[in-house]
């Protein structure tokens, strides 16, 4: 049986919507813009796309927009296995066409092939969990705040105080990554000094996901020191990246790759954060980014769910890449509630910067709070009991609530 893939879309167009359809499952495919000698019937029966189009709301009028599903399928022998070329082959001409108004790819299924072909996640939730030490709950973190500015001893300094207060998780902001006034060297041999020294005394590491995004030669280096120094894990930011050069950097690695999604806003229009996040869990990350309940950026809740949900949710029946999903923006004591609530999942890292940083009373009070919301919302306790008998969480609350 011919193995297949396939991609679901949301197509608006003015045009005729079956017209409109073959001719991006011809562009897609086997086509051109004209009919030519080459293009027989049986290579239509090898390598055309077929579609399958069904309306979601009609236009109004002639000449108005209609809204409509779009089905494409392909076989994969056109393009084999490929991540790279299966981006060009679901998302390449289709968005410019002439009567395409808009297109918003919604998913993807893959066959497969496409499991034997790509790695996946090398740690995962369970990896990930075991080198924290942390077996159940979700992992509280943070990104050193100010975002940019620190030298790498005030970043240790920071640092210090984060273990010392508690943290399970702690990453580079993506904007710091090899700047004169934190030099990426330095800032690792100095941090993951004061990581060791901690597990030395406590018997559990800290995670510190660094920034190592830039040219591959650099990101395989960066990523031998943090290595060498005794990390455990490192960040990506994937649209920086890109697809080819995430590849070649996951064979080489050997830690958990924290991955960001900086850049979302000029990928989402054409994609939904469902049908992207499996190309990238398929290649091989470990944690992903999904933004976060009531946050800071335009993405709804359901949205954001949606896309924690998808993280979680097995890719084969053989093969589950099923990746850490990684709560920020905006976050504090606040979302715990709402967010356990709704995903019904321990499985997650919860970061919070300025929701951690700017308790009243400091870093540790910042960290003791967000466990305290976190242990509140699992165990089913509201937020405001929970409150009565905890001071951090009450100042939180205060500092970032009221609750509603």
């Amino acid at each position: 049986m011919q193995q297949r893939i396939s991609a679901t879309y949301h197509l608006t167009t003015r045009d005729d919507p079956m017209r409109t359809a073959s001719l991006i499952a011809g562009e897609q495919s086997s086509g051109t813009f004209v009919v030519i000698p080459g293009e027989d019937e049986a290579l239509k029966a090898r390598a055309a796309a077929t579609f399958d189009i069904s309306p979601l709301a009609e236009p109004s009028e002639k000449g108005a927009l209609g809204h409509y599903r779009l089905t494409l399928s392909w076989p994969l022998a056109n393009l084999g296995p490929s991540l790279p070329n299966l981006m060009v082959t679901i998302a390449g001409n289709l968005y410019e066409l002439r009567p395409v108004h808009s297109l918003r790819l919604l998913d993807i299924t893959l066959p497969q092939a496409f499991a034997a072909a790509y790695a996946g996640p090398a740690f995962g939730i369970s990896g990930t969990r075991a080198l924290c030490s942390v077996p159940q709950a979700p992992l509280i973190g943070t990104i050193i705040k100010p975002s940019v500015g620190l030298s790498a001893t005030d970043t240790a300094a920071m640092v210090a105080q984060l273990c010392e207060a508690g943290i399970d998780f702690i990453k580079d902001d993506e904007l710091q990554a090899d700047g004169s006034t934190c030099p990426f060297d330095e800032r690792v041999r100095l941090c993951m000094q004061v990581i060791r020294r901690h597990a030395e005394r406590s018997g559990r590491k800290v995670m510190y996901a660094f920034n190592l995004t830039g040219e591959l030669d650099e990101m395989r280096r960066r990523h031998d020191l943090v290595m060498a120094e005794g990390g455990t894990a490192v960040m990506l930011g994937l649209n920086s990246v890109g697809m080819t050069g995430f590849n070649a950097f996951r064979r080489h690695a050997r830690l958990p790759i924290h991955a960001h999604r900086n850049g979302w806003g000029y990928v989402q229009s054409g994609w939904s954060y469902v049908a992207w996040q499996k190309l990238w869990r398929l290649a091989g990350v470990d944690h992903m980014h999904v933004n976060g309940i009531a946050n800071k950026f335009q993405e709804d809740d359901d949205s954001v769910i949606a896309s924690a949900h998808a993280c979680l949710t097995p890719m084969f029946t053989d093969k589950a890449c099923t990746v850490m999903p990684v709560f920020s923006s905006g976050q504090t004591v606040m979302q715990a509630h709402p967010t356990w609530q709704r995903l019904q999942s321990q499985d997650l890292i919860f970061l919070a910067g300025g929701g951690l940083f700017a308790h009243p009373g400091g870093i540790a009070a910042g960290v003791n709070a967000l466990r305290q919301s976190w242990d509140a919302a699992i165990s089913g306790v509201p937020l405001a009991t929970a409150a009565k008998t905890h001071r951090e969480l009450r100042e939180a609350i205060a500092t970032f609530g009221p609750i509603t």
